[in-house]
């Protein structure tokens, strides 16, 4: 609320400054030359989102179909991690001190499949991944990053569409041991 009526405020002194006339023993600085205006083959065009794509981590998917299947014929459950790669110091700190480390890796393999919802500012995803990682975020209310998931799906071939059967979640932790053992806390009650 505060904040919206600061904005309306600023808005408002703005457009009041801007509506008047300078007094008329101020001088005019002189006028701008007139930009010449670009044609739309000359105006830069924001980056397309790659057709390949995948996590930059090994191991990690970044379709939730494939995660489906493979979680399907393994029985593993999904660890999703929702991650702002590029931007969030904590999904970076969670990388560097959980996932990049040989004990979570040789975990991961025995016990879930790991899907990557990746929410970037600096770079574009596919489409398909932004629609899928937004239906995801909204499905299971997240709020902040990293938060990461233990969860099965269920799918309704029918309609295309996924029932999200959650576990459990988690965010940060400090070490792969403590990670491993609230996650496991999950997958094996």
């Amino acid at each position: 609320m505060m904040k919206h009526l600061f904005f309306a405020l600023m808005l408002g002194v703005a457009t009041q400054s801007c509506a008047q006339s300078p007094a008329p023993d101020q001088q005019q600085p002189p006028a701008r030359p007139a930009q010449p205006q670009q044609t739309p083959a000359q105006q830069p065009q924001a980056q397309e989102a790659p057709t390949e794509y995948a996590s930059k981590k090994e191991g990690w998917l970044v379709d939730l179909d494939e995660a489906y299947e493979i979680s399907t014929k393994t029985g593993k459950p999904i660890l999703a991690n929702f991650t702002g790669s590029d931007w969030c110091g904590w999904c970076k700190r969670l990388d560097a001190d959980v996932f990049t480390k040989p004990d979570f890796q040789e975990w991961a393999k025995k016990n879930v499949v790991l899907l990557e919802l990746d929410f970037p500012r600096r770079f574009q995803i596919p489409a398909k991944n932004r629609q899928q990682n937004a239906a995801m975020q909204q499905a299971l209310k997240i709020t902040g990053y990293p938060t990461i998931w233990v969860l099965t799906l269920t799918k309704d071939e029918a309609k295309g569409t996924f029932q999200v059967n959650p576990m459990g979640k988690t965010g940060y932790n400090p070490s792969s041991a403590e990670f491993i053992a609230i996650v496991d806390k999950y997958i094996h009650p």
